[in-house]
C-alpha cells in the first residue's frame, strides 16, 4: 500500500506539473486498489483478533496494521486529490512556472516518505517516528513557503489559482502527516510506548 501510494504521489505530481490528463486519470483509477488493500488488511486483522486472540507485541502489531492501513489509504486519497486537480484544470497547468520547483520538491519528498514507511513496515525499527517527523518538517516548510508566495502582494495569478495552490500544498502537507502518524504507530508496535 505504501509503495502504491508513493507511486501515486509521483505520478500525480507529474500529471500536475505537465498537465498530463491520461496520467491523472490513471492515478484516480488506481486509488481503488489501495482502498481494496486497506479493506483486505482490516479483514485479516479482525480475523486474527477473533480467532487467535493475540496479546502483547502481537496484539500491538495487529492493531498497528489496522491503524496504518487507514493512514496509508488516506495517503492514496491525497495523491488522487492532486491528480483530480490536474484533471480539473486540464488543458491548463495548475501550477505556474515559478512554483514548479516547490511542487516538484513537495512531490519527491512526500513520495520518499511513503517509500521509507514501506521499508519500516517490512523491517520495523525503533525511531521510525522521529525519522519521518524530521522529514515532515521540510514538507511543512515548503507548504508554508507556497502559502507565503500566493498571499503576497506581488502574486499576479489571481485568487482562483491561489486557492487551488493552497489546497494542493495542503494535500502534500497532509500526505506527510499521515506518513508520520503511521510511523508513530509502528514505533508503538516495536517498543510498546507511543512516542510523543
Amino acid at each position: 500500500m505504501c509503495l502504491r501510494s508513493g507511486e501515486a504521489m509521483r505520478q500525480a505530481t507529474q500529471a500536475l506539473l505537465t498537465a498530463d490528463l491520461s496520467l491523472a486519470e490513471r492515478v484516480l483509477q488506481g486509488d481503488a486498489e489501495v482502498d481494496a488493500q486497506r479493506t483486505l488488511c482490516e479483514e485479516r486483522a479482525y480475523t486474527l483478533l477473533a480467532l487467535q486472540a493475540p496479546v502483547a507485541g502481537d496484539l500491538r502489531t495487529v492493531l498497528a496494521a489496522v491503524y496504518c492501513a487507514e493512514k496509508i489509504e488516506r495517503m492514496g486519497d491525497l495523491a488522487a486529490h492532486i491528480a483530480d486537480t490536474a484533471r480539473f484544470t486540464h488543458p491548463d497547468h495548475a501550477v505556474p512556472t515559478e512554483l514548479e520547483g516547490q511542487f516538484t520538491e513537495l512531490g519527491e519528498i512526500s513520495a520518499s516518505m511513503a517509500d521509507r514507511l514501506s521499508e519500516l513496515i517490512a523491517v520495523p525499527a525503533e525511531g521510525a517516528f522521529a525519522e519521518l517527523k524530521h522529514t515532515d518538517h521540510t514538507v511543512n516548510d515548503l507548504h508554508a513557503h507556497v502559502l507565503s508566495l500566493i498571499t503576497s502582494t506581488t502574486w499576479s495569478h489571481g485568487p482562483g489559482m491561489a486557492s487551488n495552490l493552497a489546497l494542493l500544498a495542503r494535500f502534500y502537507e497532509r500526505f506527510g502527516d499521515q506518513a508520520v502518524s503511521a510511523a508513530k504507530r509502528l514505533d508503538f508496535a516495536v517498543t510498546g510506548t507511543l512516542p510523543s
